[in-house]
């Protein structure tokens, strides 16, 4: 057989390798000098421009810069005056600025170099306790958690904090905790903050964006203990039926805090939410349609069984739909316009073509399904 060209490559590779390392050298022999040009770097047109910019200049035209929404413009001009100017009173403002235009070019670790000197998250105030929230925030997307958590954990125990800044602090904590895989202090985290802020809603001002994103990853814990069931049923009748009494009862629960978000009505949260109560019944359906045939059964029962099944799950089809349709109605009536809108409107597509597929009589094709004239016209979500 012969040797593939790539392994063929890589012994000759050793090959060579070996026999460099065996080379007799000569002692008298004087190692050959080898002389190149120097290479040199030509500065960018934008470096050359900020050359004699000094620090007062660089901050004006960073500034400028960064609200005409030119970000990379902004980062090298806040970032030179840190550099260059370490002495000028706006040195750490610059440093903030920096991160903040980085984070919008969503280069997450160059941001964090330039928070990190500036956070102090245990007794920080101002800008520094603001490069706390955004060093964990560059930690977050970096999928770099556990000093997120710290970082967080140390606002969160502070009562020399506003309010707003420690139900903050908990509920990204929370979320931080559910994206490394721990949800049950994902969960324990998401109930202090809701407790926190139920205690405090009806004397303190609070952006309803927290409570939502609180209740949509409360969801969220729930939403992955139901991903996790598997429907199979050649473990036995008795644990199938456990199994799918258990996946019901976790889409309740995620269900119910789903709803709440819905209820507490940040635009952002509640459609999120919304498209999330219907894909779940929707993943529902496919995992029970989908599920293994019970061992024994042969070509004629497989057919009754399919044929049975598909009459039963066909609710979770209609009430997908239903959720779905009160997700695109809120979301045209609060403006909002986020990726969860236009999923929900895809997967609304989805069920609709599977329910025509299930009234079309046998070996006819389904049917195009007109959608209903107005989607403001279908009944609230939070009902």
């Amino acid at each position: 057989m012969p040797v593939p060209l790539r392994a063929t490559l890589l012994l000759l590779g050793l090959s060579t390798l070996a026999s460099c390392a065996t080379l007799p050298t000569k002692p008298e022999q004087k190692p050959e000098r080898l002389e190149f040009e120097p290479v040199v770097i030509a500065p960018t047109k934008q470096d050359l421009e900020l050359t004699n910019l000094n620090d007062e200049e660089l901050f004006a035209l960073g500034t400028s810069e960064y609200a005409a929404k030119s970000y990379d413009r902004a980062a090298l001009c806040f970032t030179r005056l840190a550099d260059l100017f370490p002495k000028s009173p706006h040195h750490d403002e610059a440093m903030y600025n920096a991160g903040l235009a980085y984070e919008r070019l969503e280069r997450f670790a160059d941001a964090l170099e330039r928070f990190k000197p500036l956070m102090d998250p245990e007794k920080g105030k101002g800008d520094a306790l603001d490069a706390a929230f955004r060093a964990a925030e560059c930690y977050y997307h970096l999928d770099d958690y556990a000093p997120a958590i710290a970082i967080l954990n140390a606002v969160a125990e502070r009562e020399d904090v506003g309010t707003q800044e420690r139900l903050q602090a908990k509920v990204q904590k929370g979320v931080c905790l559910l994206e490394s895989g721990d949800p049950d202090a994902a969960e324990r985290s998401l109930r202090d903050a809701l407790n926190y802020y139920g205690q405090r809603k009806e004397t303190e001002a609070f952006d309803d964006y927290l409570p939502g994103q609180a209740q949509f990853f409360l969801g969220e814990v729930y939403r992955g203990f139901f991903d996790k069931v598997d429907l199979d049923p050649e473990k036995g009748e008795d644990k199938l039926g456990k199994d799918l009494e258990y996946k019901c009862e976790m889409l309740l629960s995620a269900q119910g805090h789903y709803l709440r978000a819905i209820r507490i009505g940040h635009a952002q949260w509640a459609t999120a939410a919304g498209f999330r109560v219907g894909e779940m019944y929707e993943t529902l359906y496919d995992a029970m349609l989908h599920a293994k045939i019970p061992p024994g059964f042969d070509e004629e029962q497989t057919r009754i069984y399919r044929e049975e099944l598909r009459k039963k799950v066909k609710v979770l089809v209609t009430k997908a739909m239903g959720i779905y349709e009160r997700t695109l109605a809120a979301a045209e009536r609060i403006g909002a316009d986020n990726p969860f809108v236009e999923r929900t409107r895809q997967s609304l597509d989805r069920m609709r073509q599977i329910l025509l597929e299930e009234e079309a009589p046998a070996g006819e094709p389904a049917k195009d399904v007109q959608p209903p004239a107005s989607p403001a016209s279908q009944a609230n979500p939070t009902s």
